[in-house]
């Protein structure tokens, strides 16, 4: 099982950045995608998540409004749109995979498969 997270890179405050992450040896159609991001000396944090049936969406207050998860279905990937990014969004960003319930989706230690990690980098 491989998640291979992509899209990282450095832009200005006020940009986008699109990441994706595309799965091997599992079908991502069946389970709760997630993603997460860790700053330097910070703990991992949820971004958001969208469910592996109705394709509902959630997101910490912290990008609600300016990221976007969606899921290509046909290409086994998952997508994290990010608007409007700035500094406090720079981070390395994570894609994991879980049947874990809605109840604890944001909780990390749920999540048995991640991708390995893409960096983001907003300059001010």
């Amino acid at each position: 099982v491989q998640l291979q997270a992509s899209g990282g890179g450095s832009v200005e405050a006020g940009g986008s950045l699109k990441l994706s992450c595309t799965a091997s040896g599992i079908n991502l159609s069946n389970y709760r995608k997630s993603w997460f991001r860790q700053a330097p000396g910070k703990e991992r944090e949820f971004v958001g998540h969208i469910s592996q049936n109705c394709g509902t969406t959630g997101y910490s207050d912290s990008v609600k409004g300016r990221f976007t998860i969606s899921r290509d279905r046909a290409k086994n990937t998952v997508y994290l749109q990010m608007n409007n990014l700035g500094p406090e969004d720079t981070a390395v960003y994570y894609c994991a995979a879980s049947r874990v319930v809605a109840s604890g989706v944001r909780d990390s230690s749920n999540y048995p498969c991640w991708g390995q990690g893409t960096q983001v980098t907003v300059s001010s």
